[in-house]
């Protein structure tokens, strides 16, 4: 019974001289992570990030069908356009979906020159394209579609104004951040 009670005894310190091997190492490894991302977050706090193609930059080619079964490209843009690219279940978008249709109900030229697209799948997408159709040409395409490409888009929400020759205007991830760096 002596020799059980000794060589559980040796596995229980072994067992316990693992565990704490191993919580030092997740422990080091924790202390690296913490201090990547405090160098991403100082890193990018100086720089805002852009969520599609900047001011002065050209809108790629695209060609897509409204919700309503128009067609719409790169040349239809007619005058400027004011662009939104949104996604359901995001919660920037929600906050930003009123105030860019407010802004669309208003914008010069109508709905012919507001473009809204809602990139996910068309059963989730329902309710941004139902607030959107009203006050825009709503395209609605899956994650990496043509349109959101063209407009270098790669977070959400992006918005932007278009001149007539396809040129960004302005972009930004708000509302007010296309009425600024607009004019409006």
């Amino acid at each position: 019974m002596t020799v059980f009670v000794a060589v559980l005894s040796v596995l229980v310190g072994a067992l316990c001289l693992l565990n704490l091997l191993l919580t030092v190492g997740v422990i080091r490894r924790l202390k690296e992570h913490t201090a990547h991302i405090e160098e991403l977050r100082s890193s990018a706090s100086g720089a805002p990030v852009q969520i599609m193609l900047p001011a002065g930059e050209e809108v790629g080619d695209f060609s897509a069908r409204t919700v309503d079964g128009a067609e719409v490209s790169r040349g239809s843009l007619g005058g400027e356009t004011l662009v939104g690219v949104f996604s359901p279940g995001c919660s920037a978008c929600a906050e930003q979906l009123p105030l860019f249709t407010e802004l669309a109900a208003s914008f010069p030229g109508g709905k012919d020159r507001v473009l809204a697209v809602v990139v996910g799948d068309a059963e989730e997408s329902a309710r941004e394209i139902a607030e959107l159709t009203p006050v825009a040409r709503v395209v609605q395409e899956a994650h990496g579609g043509g349109t959101s490409t063209a407009l270098g888009v790669n977070g959400f929400p992006a918005l932007a104004r278009i001149d007539t020759a396809g040129r960004v205007l302005a972009s930004g991830y708000s509302v007010s951040d296309v009425e600024v760096l607009a004019g409006v």
